[in-house]
């Protein structure tokens, strides 16, 4: 009877043991499920998530993250940073939360907010990694920054990075590369697939909103470059009709005198050579007369698309560019 309850005892000791084992290895599913309990994405969130193509695996990461999508005026409450980039979401590690700024108000921006959601539910699933999976995706990444990458614009981000979080770069590389580059290693392309069905739509929306930024970029530039020409052209000329005034000037004096002192085969010798300096002034004075008028006529077309770009960058928290006074 006692080796019985000996046995019995043993049989409840295991079982315990094994509940126990059980339930530590799925500790991270329930405490999932306990995060997803009477949890339902709003309208706005879960379109984020269908824009992005997220596989179920990925809709899992963010939804646990119950994401916000939050106005300017209370995004800083959300999201703080040293980061000297603009900032348009975050992740709260270990899955405590994802933030995402609403940018509305302008079609050009559509996609904004679709990235954002994808960057940040990235960071989530870099966080879920374990140890050897993290070590061989940040080879690739690695491999790709080092040999294959070729967009300024992400090296300076990378850079940033790595005054402000040196600790993460690997983890923004790892969200930055899927969302905003469209063509892609294929061992990173097939680890993508985890989390997207068609991973190049997403970059495709960065690619359509900063078109909008780097065509008026590109234009301003150009508007500058030919304003410093024009500039530098209407000094020139203004100095050389400064120049020739006075000649002008003292020429008239000159033949005045002559013609007081009757000198007139003397004055009539100047006449003709008086009035050609008038006329190369006057024409002179005419053609930078067009070119100012020019100047500041792009002078108002530079700003005009200076300000349009103004306009964009500040639903995105900051501005690129002043107006020309």
């Amino acid at each position: 009877m006692a080796n019985a309850r000996r046995r019995g005892s043993w049989i409840i000791l295991v079982a315990l043991l094994l509940a126990l084992g059980i339930g530590w290895s799925s500790r991270q599913s329930i405490s999932d499920w306990f995060r997803l309990l009477g949890y339902t994405p709003t309208a706005a969130v879960s379109a984020l998530a269908q824009a992005d193509t997220m596989t179920p695996a990925a809709e899992h990461l963010y939804y646990i993250n119950h994401p916000e999508i939050i106005a300017k005026d209370y995004f800083a409450t959300r999201c703080t940073t040293s980061e000297k980039t603009i900032v348009l979401g975050c992740y709260h590690s270990p899955q405590s939360g994802i933030f995402i700024l609403r940018v509305s108000g302008d079609s050009r921006l559509d996609g904004v907010m679709q990235v954002t959601a994808a960057h940040e539910m990235l960071h989530a699933a870099y966080d879920r990694l374990s140890e050897t999976e993290r070590a061989q995706i940040n080879g690739w990444l690695q491999d790709y920054y080092n040999h294959q990458l070729k967009d300024k614009r992400i090296e300076a981000a990378i850079a940033s990075y790595r005054e402000t979080e040196p600790n993460d770069v690997v983890n923004e590389m790892h969200s930055i590369f899927a969302t905003e580059i469209i063509d892609l290693p294929p061992q990173l392309e097939n680890y993508y697939q985890r989390y997207f069905t068609d991973r190049q739509k997403v970059a495709q929306f960065t690619a359509d909103y900063r078109a909008e930024f780097t065509k008026r970029e590109a234009l301003v530039a150009a508007y500058d470059k030919r304003l410093k020409s024009l500039n530098s052209t209407i000094k020139a000329n203004e100095k050389s009709l400064d120049q020739q005034a006075d000649a002008i000037h003292r020429e008239q004096a000159r033949l005045d005198s002559l013609k007081s002192a009757k000198r007139y085969d003397e004055y009539n010798a100047g006449v003709d050579p008086y009035n050609q300096s008038v006329r190369d002034y006057n024409i002179l004075l005419s053609k930078t007369k067009a070119e100012i008028a020019e100047y500041n006529q792009l002078v108002a077309q530079r700003n005009v698309i200076a300000l349009e770009t103004q306009k964009l960058s500040s639903e995105l928290q900051g501005g690129d560019f002043s107006t020309i006074n």
